[in-house]
């Protein structure tokens, strides 16, 4: 799962309030330490475990795991900004959804990046919000485009004296020779049959051959 800085930001500023925590990446000893916030995103309690990179690594989703190490790789290299989007699995076997932003900092002489600060946001419940509003929109949308579907099927059947799942095919395969959209055809059909005059139920044949 690949989410850009665009979903980024549409889950911060959504008006939900998020648990937000903090982290602190020591680079000299690979020493973490966590904020009790940050502790529960990852189903512990405040001080359960140590955590450590492969601690880290290990609750990530197995889809993300990947770019989650590039992107802390890289941070760890060249100390600049950085955020990133992705899932866990916590320590109750729950998935989560963290955005975690941060940056390098120097040491002495700023030459080295010295450790990782930054903030971890729980975002779980506005991307499950925005799944169960696009869910529902792909329904809608599906639901519309398969009224006219559903309607000419019920006209060739009475048509051609067939089937509707014989209908079906048979406007499946106008549609492809023809190259035109199933719901295109099946709004022409429906239009067809529906405009009156003389034989309309001719005219749906012609539409067909």
């Amino acid at each position: 799962m690949f989410l850009d800085t665009l979903a980024i930001d549409r889950a911060l500023t959504s008006g939900s309030r998020q648990q937000v925590g903090r982290y602190r990446l020591d680079l000299g000893t690979g020493s973490w330490w966590w904020s009790d916030e940050t502790y529960l995103m990852h189903g512990f309690e405040p001080g359960e475990v140590v955590p450590t990179t492969e601690l880290v690594l290990a609750h990530k989703h197995p889809d993300d795991r990947g770019r989650v190490a590039r992107v802390l790789a890289r941070a760890c290299a060249t100390g600049e900004p950085f955020s990133s989007m992705h899932r866990i699995m916590d320590a109750r076997g729950r998935a989560r959804s963290l955005v975690v932003v941060g940056q390098g900092r120097r040491g002495p002489g700023g030459t080295e990046v010295a450790e990782l600060v930054g903030y971890v946001v729980d975002v779980t419940d506005v991307v499950v919000q925005h799944a169960q509003l696009r869910a529902r929109d792909d329904i809608r949308a599906a639901a519309a485009s398969r009224g006219p579907i559903e309607q000419a099927k019920g006209i060739v059947a009475l048509v051609r004296g067939v089937c509707p799942d014989t209908a079906f095919e048979l406007l499946k395969r106008v549609s492809n020779e023809r190259n035109v959209r199933l719901r295109d055809l099946a709004e022409d059909v429906v239009g067809t049959a529906s405009a009156g005059g003389p034989d309309p139920m001719a005219r749906v044949r012609g539409l067909l051959t």
